[in-house]
């Protein structure tokens, strides 16, 4: 059996879509907070069973029976996030899972300035320290994301950042059929193990590569942390995200996301999404 949590976000549920093109749906449990929310895996067969973070008795009883658990990093923004996931894999021990895959993040580290890799450094720590034979989906930063990290470049003309350094920006959807390849390898992979596509292009490539599909010039700078702050807050962006923002930058200038491996073209068998691509379709989505 294999169990996943978040199915009804956009990732784990990207995966367990992949799952039912190989399993039957007898073969696969979703975890929910709102088992509502499920409907649509519950209408094919699905067994769904609500759990939630913040609850580790009814976690023990959403994951019992699980041979695999694929474990969704938390998003609950007022939630302690690595007490969640500690709770989750305390859970999964209690239950008696077989292994744990976690959606960790290629950036993993103690000490980023970027505080999501901090949670996934100390959940990592927490699958080590248990027992259970655990997987950690370090997936490259999601490029969906450069459609606000590059800011309203389509506008301005633009590429504004506070920090540069190279990203291995990988498709959300290639880290999710991945994720479901590994779930159903013969073999599995133990501990971390990275998922990014081929090339890390920093912000300034990304504003080359926007002139390039965009047919237009595409100028980059690096501004003060403060106006860049002060910049994003007059356009209408939420000052304490855009705080939280600048650790991505951060972490990007030291390194954090360099990192580049042929694992994910393995696992799919084609080339992964590129960063062109994504800058591509914001620019074709825009002229529709």
């Amino acid at each position: 059996m294999i169990t996943i949590t978040g199915a009804t976000g956009a990732l784990n549920g990207a995966t367990a879509d992949h799952l039912l093109e190989r399993l039957p749906a007898s073969e696969l449990t979703v975890v929910t907070r709102d088992p509502a929310r499920a409907a649509r895996f519950a209408e094919r067969g699905v067994t769904v069973r609500q759990g939630d973070y913040d609850d580790p008795d009814g976690l023990r009883t959403a994951f019992a029976g699980a041979d695999q658990l694929l474990l969704v990093s938390s998003n609950d923004p007022a939630g302690d996030t690595v007490r969640q996931h500690r709770n989750a894999v305390d859970a999964a021990v209690a239950a008696g899972v077989g292994r744990v895959l976690y959606t960790s993040h290629q950036g993993a580290a103690a000490r980023s300035p970027f505080l999501p890799a901090q949670h996934h450094a100390a959940t990592e720590e927490a699958l080590a320290a248990s027992g259970l034979a655990w997987t950690s989906l370090r997936n490259g930063f999601y490029a969906h994301s450069i459609t606000w990290l590059t800011g309203p470049w389509q506008t301005t003309g633009v590429v504004s950042v506070p920090a540069d350094g190279p990203v291995s920006w990988t498709a959300r959807s290639d880290a999710a059929e991945a994720a479901a390849r590994i779930l159903l390898a013969a073999e599995p992979l133990d501990g971390p193990v990275t998922l990014t596509a081929g090339a890390a292009p920093t912000f300034a490539d990304l504003a080359d590569i926007a002139a390039e599909v965009s047919g237009r010039p595409v100028r980059y700078e690096v501004l003060d942390e403060d106006e860049w702050v002060a910049r994003a807050v007059a356009g209408g962006q939420d000052e304490r995200m855009v705080r939280f923002l600048i650790g991505m930058y951060q972490a990007a200038a030291q390194g954090s996301f360099a990192g580049t491996d042929p694992l994910l073209r393995e696992l799919l068998g084609r080339e992964p999404v590129s960063a062109r691509d994504v800058l591509a379709g914001v620019v074709d989505g825009a002229g529709r």
